[in-house]
């Protein structure tokens, strides 16, 4: 089996996920967007299972400085553009398990997957 943690090591919600992974002995790999990046190849492949829309945090500051004219034009191209360009603004986490992916962490879709 192959697990893949996406995401940036500070935030909260990944935290939570890596320590609910290793509690429960599941192994995985962290994939740091910030350090590691993030390609288009990855982008569209997320992007196909989950779509652009759930991929795009509009909650986080990235975001919300985005001109008013850029946030009403955004389609799927322009976001992953986007994405790719600020990895920061890719919703955390993405988890990648027996080439399925998912997004979010909450411990009940977590045990679904691995228990």
């Amino acid at each position: 089996m192959s697990t893949v943690l996406y995401g940036i090591p500070n935030c909260d919600t990944i935290k939570k996920a890596k320590k609910w992974l290793t509690d429960n002995n599941v192994e995985f790999t962290f994939h740091d967007y910030r350090k590691d990046g993030i390609d288009a190849d990855f982008l569209q492949l997320a992007e196909a299972a989950l779509g652009w829309e759930a991929m795009l945090n509009k909650r986080g500051t990235t975001y919300r400085q985005l001109d008013e004219t850029e946030k009403a034009s955004i389609d799927k191209d322009k976001a992953l553009a986007l994405l790719e360009l600020h990895p920061a603004m890719v919703k955390r986490p993405i988890l990648l398990h027996n080439n399925s992916f998912y997004i979010g962490f909450k411990p009940a879709q977590y045990e679904g997957i691995f228990c």
